[in-house]
């Protein structure tokens, strides 16, 4: 079974029943039971048109949800009145409906976090458990969010678009679920930014496509071959993506010259200034600490004032980074990995080590909790070599 191809086509079958009238709720779910249908199915018979199989089961699965409801008889009488709205198998539109979708998703009607949350289910094809663990919520609620969502922008047509800065925060948070969570969705976020850059002329799309490039260049390098974590200052350079790094600075270099300064071109221009160094040394942390402060004014995002504080520990000095993190609430995620840091960079191993294993015990995913234990365990090497005699070591 090809999962690939059936995350691809999942939006496009959706955008199908979704255009042609359906109810986005049960058409949602149609689509799923298609789905489901498709997995049982299609290793023993695969179609000669996956997409047009999809329509047809799942545009069966809508009817039949209809014809289950008495309350919904008006609405089944209108549909059976329409043949010429019934998909045939085979009978497909070649028409991408997965960026209308991305805005059906994003409507005014939802909140940011709610228009997010739908989408990623709807469109991006995570399961309501990862959603979840995005949002640090129990699967249950996130459950009952996307239900409220759903039936939100039930009968809700494309013609009423969603708000673009909804838009591109979702496309954003499929990107990191992508780049670093257990479903591959980065290329597929890269291809919907690509879209909307082309559809919509604006400089903070524009943004966001330079940000992903610039991110998505340094995917390789990110873990070792044992899938362990490896940070950004000791990344192999050589095998960043330089097509990607070169794309992306000449997008954000055209959108900064429109002077309308926004979130996701002052991200991207960070990023930039990482991939401008070709060695870790040679990072312009100065020039970081202002675009962070540009940032920080922009959203004013207490995890962008916790990035702030590591850039200014590497611009200003250790203890001028743990000034500024004192600043901050130390409940933060990331908080106590950050302090850290700052603190064995200052020199006190003792407590670096004792925070490093802290920070991992309230590590999100595995990946995470893993480098921080090892950097728990590099230090205290590091103290046990030191404080061992000379003598014993003859």
């Amino acid at each position: 079974m090809d999962d690939a191809l059936l995350r691809s086509l999942t939006p496009s079958v959706l955008g199908i029943l979704v255009r042609r009238g359906a109810d986005f709720a049960l058409a949602e779910d149609a689509v799923q039971d298609a789905l489901l249908e498709a997995v049982r199915a299609w290793p023993d018979n695969p179609p000669r048109d996956p997409k047009g199989w999809l329509v047809t089961v799942a545009w069966r699965r809508f009817l039949d949800g209809i014809r289950s409801d008495a309350a919904r008889r008006k609405r089944e009488f209108l549909v059976d009145e329409q043949p010429g709205e019934r998909p045939v198998s085979g009978s497909v539109p070649g028409v991408d409906d997965t960026l209308q979708l991305y805005f059906l998703c994003a409507h005014p009607s939802l909140t940011p976090s709610s228009a997010v949350a739908l989408t990623l289910r709807a469109v991006g094809g995570l399961t309501t458990r990862q959603i979840a663990q995005a949002y640090l919520v129990p699967e249950a609620t996130m459950a009952q969010r996307i239900s409220r969502a759903k039936r939100t922008v039930s009968g809700v047509r494309f013609e009423q678009p969603g708000d673009v800065a909804t838009v591109l925060r979702v496309l954003y948070l499929v990107f990191n679920e992508g780049y670093s969570g257990d479903v591959d969705l980065a290329a597929e976020a890269i291809r919907l930014t690509r879209q909307l850059a082309a559809a919509i002329d604006h400089p903070e799309v524009a943004g966001l496509l330079a940000l992903v490039l610039l991110h998505h260049a340094r995917r390789a390098a990110r873990t070792a071959a044992d899938s362990s974590l490896v940070p950004l200052a000791e990344q192999d350079r050589g095998r960043w993506d330089t097509e990607s790094i070169a794309e992306g600075v000449v997008i954000l270099q055209a959108a900064l010259a429109r002077d309308r300064l926004g979130e996701f071109q002052a991200q991207a221009a960070i990023a930039a200034l990482h991939a401008d160094a070709l060695t870790a040394d040679e990072t312009d942390w100065v020039q970081i600490v202002e675009w962070y402060d540009e940032l920080a004014a922009l959203t004013d995002s207490p995890i962008v004032r916790l990035n702030r504080a590591v850039a200014v520990g590497e611009a200003d000095g250790p203890r001028a980074g743990l000034a500024a993190l004192a600043a901050l609430d130390d409940s933060l995620p990331r908080y106590v990995a950050v302090e850290a840091y700052l603190r064995e960079r200052d020199g006190d191993l003792e407590t670096a080590a004792r925070l490093y294993a802290d920070a991992a015990h309230k590590a999100s995913n595995l990946a995470e909790r893993d480098h921080l234990m090892l950097q728990a365990s590099r230090i205290n090497a590091r103290r046990s070599r030191a404080s061992t005699p000379e003598s014993e070591n003859l």
